[in-house]
């Protein structure tokens, strides 16, 4: 009789099980450490230097971080880019994560036919380009040739069209419902996942009580899938001040009107590479984005030490 594998790795010699941990551990991890460990750490680096005229590096410490949050030529950008990227991510936390999860839950009805049409047509625009999306919209709401304005008023609603990319009040919120629009099968297919591995004996249990679907939802599968709504939470967060793509294909670098849809993906783009009249600043733009890793690693640390205990401890 084979002796479990626990056993065996217990009695290997040390040089062999050293040379499996390399063997099978080493690619990985030499593929991580050059195009994501390394990466990181000299941004690190470089957001601690300046450059003069002549284009020598000096080193100046945390000098770039306080000409970032104090300077008015930089703060001023910065703190409005920051304050966007927190309306974006709370648009996706508000509409996207409770949309995703009432589909999730109208999916796992039992009885609902055309599930797999339903979460096709609902998971296809996540497929997309980026690219594509932002064209299509940026045609679908144009003031001069899209069709919004028609469809709008063919149902009686024309009066509440306007040029909401165009203006400097909507142009944030409309990009954020189209990323929406595209991302939300995401969290339909992680919480349809977990929904599905709930047991069949809590629910069928529920209904020998009497509950309907919407109270066997509510009480039983939404307490049971809270992880999984935390884990799309956190992954929303991290996605959405990780965002450029969008906003850079539909209103270009400068992230117009008049910055008003600047986050801190195209605010790092135009201070890195510089736009139009902007010279690239490569200190500063490594500072913009040592300060975005931060920012990340600070609410993925709140998660995990907060909320997921949390919910370790409801869940044991």
């Amino acid at each position: 009789m084979a002796e479990p594998a626990s056993q065996v790795v217990v009695f290997m010699p040390r040089a062999r099980f050293l040379g499996l941990m390399a063997l099978f551990l080493g690619p990985a991890v030499a593929v991580y450490t050059a195009l994501s460990i390394y990466p990181l750490l000299a941004t690190m680096a470089l957001s601690t230097y300046t450059t003069d005229q002549t284009g020598a590096y000096h080193f100046v410490g945390v000098g770039n971080f306080t000409t970032l949050f104090t300077d008015n030529d930089w703060s001023t950008p910065f703190w409005r880019a920051l304050r966007n990227n927190i309306v974006f991510f709370a648009v996706h936390m508000a509409v996207q994560n409770p949309i995703g999860v009432a589909l999730a839950g109208l999916l796992s009805l039992p009885g609902l036919k055309l599930k797999a049409l339903y979460r096709t047509v609902i998971f296809l625009p996540t497929m997309l380009s980026v690219v594509i999306v932002g064209f299509a919209w940026n045609l679908i709401l144009s003031p001069l040739w899209g069709v919004a304005e028609g469809a709008l008023k063919s149902v009686g609603l024309g009066a509440w069209f306007a040029p909401w990319l165009g203006l400097p009040s909507t142009a944030l919120i409309t990009l954020a419902l189209i990323s929406v629009w595209q991302f939300v099968g995401i969290p339909l297919m992680l919480i349809y996942a977990a929904l599905l591995n709930i047991p069949d004996e809590l629910i069928d249990a529920a209904r020998v009580d009497g509950l309907g679907h919407l109270r066997i939802f509510l009480y039983i599968k939404l307490p049971l899938v809270l992880p999984t709504i935390g884990l799309v939470s956190i992954l929303t967060f991290v996605g959405n001040f990780n965002a450029f793509d969008l906003i850079y294909s539909v209103k270009g670098a400068l992230a117009g009107p008049n910055f008003a849809s600047d986050i801190l993906g195209t605010f790092f783009y135009r201070t890195f590479f510089g736009q139009q009249l902007q010279l690239g600043n490569p200190t500063m733009g490594a500072a913009v984005a040592t300060t975005m890793f931060f920012i990340i690693l600070a609410g993925v640390s709140a998660y995990l030490v907060i909320l997921q205990r949390r919910m370790n401890r409801y869940t044991f």
